[in-house]
């Protein structure tokens, strides 16, 4: 099997209630059959599921099927004879060709597979949307395929959305579970090669790129600057070592390019000098610019500030706490009379305290300690956005490296990140993915509580900006178009019906040298107070991993009982599930939840595409799933 595509669970995706009204507009064609007549030339005429009541302009026979056109809506819908009655003896292409003489269409092969196409699925037809449906199928990228072609263009008829090149495409890509990743690398990679697209412009959305690509870069990076810190602590480190590290901390612009293995430290503190301190804040960089910027006579009221600072601290260990306060207190019991000793004292203090930090930034599980740290090393790296674009520099600046001694230290940053993998890190990564992407921009630009600029920096507005730019590449162009495409298509193939909601994300996921996208479909439905009801559920994941290979998860939630199909064709799975099931029992129920069962299976051997459909009347259905055709 091979999940190129897949068609969403929820019925206004996929195909038209067989109950729902039929809604036709004046110039559509359609075919029906005359089941009954009436005076003045009224008629009942079936079309599908569905019947409606037209006056005909020309006399004809019960049972005879016919095209009709809509000539007239108002007052009453007036029906124009399009082809004669449809006899036993013609052949489908017979029919066809009589309907593509009487719309004066082309004749060529994607206008016969378009027109077949509507007849077969009975979608009302117009002359203006077939010739741009036999257009779209004439222009296919090598990727797409005429059938998923085909089913896009049904779905904008079913839910009647304009018959645009962006839903076209929207909905062709947003329907893929997998190709996210290698687009986004692609663009990664043009984008570097095209030297007419402005620097600024370039070096935001590659930052972006690589903080998708690698969503556990910022603990990377704080992991490796701990690192870096602790090694020109370190009395056992060679002067050789020290300056590699030192170096890699200069290019990565976290300490200034003047600084020694014997003044790094004190250059840092220097940089508080020039920033104006308002008030006290949960910052070390600010503790420092507070005490820096005092007088001796104030010395009192900060010793206690610096007191109350330190106790406030959760991610100091008692230890550090109390080797800070020793500090405090010795230079209490000095005289205050000299602001060489203030000077000293905020020199120790910095140092005691970027000791501390780079200690507790080890552990990957806190985020305040590596800002902490980074903060007191490069106080202008106090925002988030700040942080952030430091520690993706310093990873970015560390890869790029060939000294032994930095690569020795990314090595050890990345596995120590992989041993500390648990679920909040993995929701952590899939949230910065998402966010790094702007799957949630337009929704967004309407809530008041959104930070505009972090926004801004999101990648779908980026890319909505480089695309309107005549000076870029048609290579660039055409990529961009292609992730813009997938982005507005997740939106397209989410929706709601009701209490019934859908939603669809391609979550591109890299992990430490390991790729792994995953596709994700969640259908349930909405409380009255209008939030998800958690007791009932249906979530599909598509994942495309480097060793299994092609996996599906089809998970159940049927009032908090959760039953779990997984698809694989690795014989070995099942084997290796077995250990794991237990750990997964005890961490859903630790959440309320009750494993009824987890079943591995192979992929059926099948060409036909995988299809997740729910037909009229299932919706009290939905809670104990909907079929799968493999």
């Amino acid at each position: 099997m091979t999940s190129t595509s897949f068609n969403p669970i929820q019925i206004q995706q996929t195909t038209i209630e067989q109950n729902q009204p039929l809604s036709l507009k004046q110039g559509q064609v359609f075919h029906g059959t005359i089941k009954k007549l009436y005076p003045d030339q009224m008629a009942e005429i079936q079309v599908g599921q569905n019947k409606l009541y037209a006056k005909l302009e020309t006399p004809l026979k019960a049972g005879d099927s016919h095209f009709f056109q809509v000539t007239n809506m108002n007052p009453q819908a007036e029906l124009k004879v399009v082809t004669g009655p449809m006899q036993q003896s013609q052949t489908t292409a017979q029919q066809l060709n009589q309907l593509l003489d009487t719309m004066n269409l082309p004749k060529t092969q994607e206008m016969q597979q378009v027109l077949s196409h509507f007849v077969k699925n009975q979608l009302p037809l117009s002359k203006e949307t077939l010739l741009q449906a036999e257009n779209w199928l004439k222009n296919l990228p090598e990727s797409i395929t005429k059938q998923e072609a085909l089913q896009a263009i049904q779905k904008m008829a079913e839910l009647k959305l304009p018959f645009t090149n962006e839903i076209f495409k929207g909905l062709i890509f947003g329907s893929k579970s997998n190709g996210m990743t290698s687009a986004l690398a692609n663009l990664s990679t043009l984008l570097a090669q095209d030297t007419s697209i402005e620097p600024a412009i370039k070096s935001t959305i590659q930052q972006q790129l690589q903080l998708i690509s690698k969503p556990l870069a910022e603990e990377t990076g704080g992991n490796l600057l701990s690192k870096a810190v602790q090694n020109l602590f370190n009395t056992e480190t060679s002067a050789s070592q020290k300056s590699q590290v030192l170096n890699l901390l200069k290019n990565a612009d976290i300490v200034p390019k003047n600084a020694t293995a014997e003044n790094w430290l004190s250059q840092g503190l220097k940089q508080h000098q020039n920033l104006a301190n308002e008030s006290i804040k949960p910052s070390a960089s600010q503790l420092i610019q507070t005490v820096m910027t005092s007088k001796p006579a104030d010395s009192q009221q900060i010793i206690q500030q610096v007191q109350t600072w330190i106790n406030d601290q959760t991610n100091l260990s008692e230890q550090q706490k109390t080797q800070l306060q020793q500090l405090v207190n010795r230079y209490e019991a000095l005289p205050k009379n000299a602001s060489t000793l203030l000077e000293m004292f905020t020199k120790q203090l910095h140092e005691q305290l970027v000791k501390a930090f780079a200690a507790q930034s080890s552990e990957t599980s806190t985020t305040t300690p590596r800002d902490q740290l980074l903060s007191l090393l490069k106080p202008e790296a106090t925002y988030p956005q700040a942080t952030q674009s430091t520690l993706l520099n310093l990873v970015r600046t560390a890869g790029e490296s060939t000294v032994a001694t930095v690569q020795n230290m990314q090595l050890q940053a990345d596995a120590e990140v992989l041993s500390a993998m648990d679920g909040k890190m993995m929701e952590q990564a899939i949230k910065t993915v998402l966010k790094g992407l702007g799957m949630s921009y337009e929704a967004s630009l309407n809530s008041k509580m959104s930070d505009m600029q972090e926004l801004a920096q999101s990648l779908k507005p980026q890319l909505l900006s480089l695309i309107h730019d005549s000076q870029i590449s048609s290579n660039v162009r055409e990529a961009t178009d292609n992730i813009l495409s997938r982005l507005n298509g997740m939106q397209l193939t989410s929706g709601e019906n009701g209490h019934q909601h859908q939603l669809v994300m391609q979550i591109p996921l890299q992990f430490l040298g390991k790729k792994t996208e995953a596709t994700l479909q969640w259908n349930g439905r909405m409380k009255e107070n209008g939030k998800i009801d958690a007791n009932y559920a249906r979530v599909l994941f598509y994942l495309n991993m480097e060793a299994l290979e092609e996996t599906m998860v089809d998970m159940q939630v049927q009032n908090r009982i959760i039953t779990i199909h997984l698809y694989n064709n690795q014989p070995q799975l099942e084997n290796l599930a077995e250990p794991l099931k237990a750990v997964l029992k005890k961490g859903l129920s630790d959440k309320d939840y009750q494993l009824s069962g987890l079943f591995v299976k192979p992929f059926e051997k099948t060409t036909a595409p995988q299809t997740v459909t729910m037909k009229k009347g299932d919706e009290s259905k939905l809670n104990s799933g909907v079929d799968i055709r493999i």
